[in-house]
C-alpha cells in the first residue's frame, strides 16, 4: 500500500469532514480574529493532537466492524436514533436556547491550546465519520487495516483538519458577515447534515429488513 496515497486519503477527507461552519473551526476562526493568528493556530494544534487520537480509535473500530459485519447492523439502528436526537437538538432547541452565551476570556496560549484540546474531545463526530470512511475505503481496497498505513492515514487526517482550520482563521475576515456564519444558521446547517444521514440510515436499516 502506498503510503502516501493513504496519507493524502486521510488529509482529503478530514478537510472535506470539517468544510461545513461548525463549533471547531468557527470557535478557531474568532479567536484568530479576536485575539491573533497565533492564538487561532495553537487552537487548531489542540484540536489536531485530538483528532488524531479519534482517527486512529475510529480506523481500529472499522477494522473490528471489517471482521465482524454483524455488529454493523446494531450500530446503525443506534446511530439512527442518536442523528435524529442531534437532528431534532439543532433544529428546534439550539436556537431557542442559544440567545444567551457567556463565553469565558482564555488569554494565555496554553489555555487555547487545551481550549482547543477540550473542545475537540467533546467532539465525538470524527469517530463515526472517519469509521465510515476508513471501511468505504478497505472495502474497495484504497486501504488496508496494517499498523502503518493507519499511521500514515490518521496523520493526513490530522494535517487535513489543521489545513482546514487554517483556511477559516485567514479567510474569516471576508466570510463573517456572510449570513451562514450566524449561530442560527450554524445550527440549521448542522441540523439539516445530520437530518440527511438520519434519512439515509433510516433508507438502510429499512432495506437490511
Amino acid at each position: 500500500m502506498n503510503l502516501t496515497f493513504v496519507f493524502f486519503l486521510g488529509l482529503f477527507f478530514a478537510f472535506i469532514g470539517v468544510i461545513p461552519p461548525g463549533l471547531l473551526n468557527m470557535t478557531a476562526a474568532k479567536i484568530s480574529l479576536k485575539e491573533g493568528h497565533v492564538r487561532g493556530i495553537v487552537f487548531s494544534i489542540g484540536v489536531c493532537i485530538i483528532v488524531f487520537a479519534q482517527t486512529y480509535l475510529a480506523a481500529v473500530f472499522a477494522r473490528y466492524l471489517s471482521m465482524h459485519p454483524e455488529v454493523v447492523d446494531v450500530l446503525r439502528s443506534v446511530a439512527l436514533v442518536i442523528f435524529i436526537l442531534i437532528t431534532i437538538y439543532f433544529l428546534f432547541i439550539a436556537k431557542a436556547s442559544s440567545k444567551k452565551q457567556i463565553k469565558p476570556e482564555v488569554k494565555s496560549k496554553h489555555s487555547r491550546f487545551f481550549q482547543g484540546m477540550l473542545m475537540s474531545a467533546i467532539n465525538v463526530f470524527p469517530i463515526p465519520y472517519q469509521a465510515y470512511i476508513t471501511i468505504t475505503l478497505a472495502s474497495i481496497n484504497l486501504l488496508d487495516f496494517e499498523f502503518t498505513s493507519i499511521i500514515s492515514y490518521v496523520a493526513g487526517a490530522g494535517m487535513g483538519t489543521f489545513v482546514m482550520l487554517y483556511v477559516y482563521i485567514f479567510f474569516f475576515d471576508k466570510i463573517k458577515s456572510k449570513s451562514f456564519t450566524s449561530q442560527k444558521n450554524m445550527n440549521y446547517i448542522i441540523g439539516g447534515i445530520t437530518g440527511i444521514i438520519s434519512i439515509i440510515t433510516l433508507i438502510n436499516v429499512i432495506r437490511d429488513f
